[in-house]
């Protein structure tokens, strides 16, 4: 599986936002939805901060497979559990998005444990 160009890990560390999608079983996508995310050693991740009962999460957990977008680009993407680096996605969320109320709450137990890798298909 190709991984992300420096190009797009660069865009995607400016974006202040993305939209992330799961996939149907037909193939289509769910609604997207709007996440804050964080490029790690060259992996994008993102967390819900509702946890596992964030709907976006459910839906992205069903097949782990959907679409992410940033701009104007869409990629079709695979999303992984990985808490390897959940220090490390801490330190890059709060360095991106400050030490707030909305930051802390993706440091929650519930929301840690929602932490997926998204990789492009």
């Amino acid at each position: 599986m190709p991984g992300w160009t420096q190009q797009e890990l660069d865009e995607l560390d400016r974006a202040g936002e993305v939209r992330v999608a799961g996939r149907r079983a037909d193939g289509s996508s769910r609604s997207l939805t709007i996440v804050w995310h964080v490029v790690v050693d060259g992996d994008l991740y993102l967390r819900s901060v509702k946890g596992p009962e964030g709907q976006w999460y459910r839906g992205v957990a069903h097949h782990h497979e959907g679409f992410l977008r940033w701009g104007s680009t869409t990629r079709e993407v695979t999303y992984t559990p990985d808490s390897s680096h959940d220090d490390a996605v801490d330190a890059a969320y709060f360095a991106k998005y400050g030490t707030g109320s909305a930051t802390q709450s993706l440091m929650k137990a519930e929301a840690r444990q929602t932490t997926l890798r998204v990789d492009p298909r």
